[in-house]
C-alpha cells in the first residue's frame, strides 16, 4: 500500500510513542515538526544513494546565456532534480564533462542528456524506501518533541541500519554496472 507524506510522518511518529497526525495542519506539536522537517529528510535521503525508483533522464533545453568561463553551454536542470548521476549527448546518458552552478548544468556539448536523481510522488515510494524514510524521520523527530539525544541517538542507528538495508534492496534490483573504456581491459587484448 503506498503511503501520502503524512502517513509517512504519523508511522514515524508512532514509532517515537507519539500520537498520529490527521495532517500537516492540525495545529498540534507533532504536526509543526512533521511540516517542518519532512520535505529536507525525504529530500536528503533520494539524494543519498542513485535509487533506481527515482532516477530519470531527461534532454536538457539550452539557455541562451553561455557560462562565464570554462564551458560553452548552460542548460536548464529539470523541476524536480534533487542529484546529477551523469550527463551525456546524442543517445547515450554518460560520457561528457558537466558542472551544476547556480541551478543550471554547464557543459560543452551541444544537445545533453541529463541522468539524474528526481523527487518521485510519494506513491512511487517502494516499501523499503518508505521503511527507511519513516526511520528517519522518527530520528529526526525525535529530539524536538522529546529532548532525548540518548533516544535520537539509537533511533538514528537505527535508521541508518534501515537505509543501508534498502540500499541493498534497491542495488539488487538490475544489472550491476559494468565497466567500460578501462584502459587496463584494453591493455590485454
Amino acid at each position: 500500500m503506498a503511503l501520502n507524506a503524512v502517513q509517512l510522518c504519523s508511522r514515524a511518529l508512532v514509532g517515537l510513542g507519539a500520537r498520529a497526525i490527521p495532517g500537516f495542519d492540525d495545529g498540534s506539536v507533532e504536526a509543526e515538526v512533521a511540516r517542518h522537517v519532512y520535505g529536507p529528510a525525504r529530500d536528503a535521503l533520494l539524494s543519498a544513494h542513485p535509487w533506481r525508483f527515482a532516477t530519470g533522464q531527461a534532454a536538457l533545453p539550452r539557455l541562451l546565456a553561455a557560462p562565464r568561463a570554462d564551458f560553452a553551454h548552460a542548460f536548464q536542470l529539470p523541476a524536480d532534480f534533487l542529484r546529477a548521476l551523469s550527463a551525456g549527448s546524442d543517445s547515450r546518458g554518460r560520457g561528457v564533462s558537466y558542472r551544476i552552478v547556480a541551478g543550471t548544468l554547464q557543459a560543452d556539448a551541444e544537445a545533453l542528456t541529463l541522468t539524474y536523481i528526481f523527487r518521485p510522488d510519494e506513491a512511487g515510494f517502494p516499501p523499503f524506501f518508505d521503511q527507511a524514510l519513516a526511520s528517519r524521520l522518527a530520528a529526526e523527530f525525535c529530539l524536538p518533541l522529546t529532548e532525548s539525544s540518548s533516544r535520537a541517538d539509537l533511533l538514528f542507528k537505527r535508521a541508518d541500519e534501515e537505509f543501508r538495508r534498502a540500499k541493498a534492496i534497491d542495488s539488487q534490483q538490475g544489472e550491476p554496472g559494468r565497466i567500460e573504456d578501462f584502459t587496463l581491459t584494453q591493455a590485454r587484448r
